[in-house]
């Protein structure tokens, strides 16, 4: 394990990690509560915030193609629907959209993305592993 790269990335990949795994356990921790619960919502307007942070800081990253952004990019627009979505079901009180909405949001743009960063030759790959 080599923290010292991840202390030494560049502030906005560090704050882009720090928000990803705030939501990860915030997530975490509502797939495990019951839902409807004031707690839920407050939990809920959190794990959106820091994942609406994931996805703008997400923005200023590149690397996998020098200056451009890569293919992980693309889950910037889609946590941003997601978002959209969740918020827009749940307004209209349809719950089970909602809960499909959050599951493609924690899923589909917390999950795949992250679990891609461990990557070989990605920053947390050589933070986990030692290398680099």
């Amino acid at each position: 394990m080599n923290i010292d790269l991840f202390l030494n990335a560049r502030p906005v990949v560090i704050a882009h990690t720090l928000c990803a795994f705030v939501a990860l356990f915030i997530g975490i921790a509502m797939f495990l509560r019951a839902k409807g619960t004031p707690s839920h919502k407050v939990l809920g307007k959190i794990f959106v915030m820091f994942m609406a942070l994931t996805a703008l800081s997400a923005l200023f990253i590149t690397g996998l193609n020098g200056r451009y952004w890569s293919f992980i990019h693309l889950f910037v627009p889609l946590t941003f629907y997601a978002i959209w979505e969740l918020f827009h079901y749940i307004r209209k009180g349809n719950t089970k959209k909602h809960e499909k909405a959050v599951k493609g949001l924690f899923f589909g743009a917390l999950l795949i993305p992250g679990i891609t960063s461990f990557f070989p030759g990605r920053l947390m790959w050589h933070v986990v592993f030692g290398s680099g």
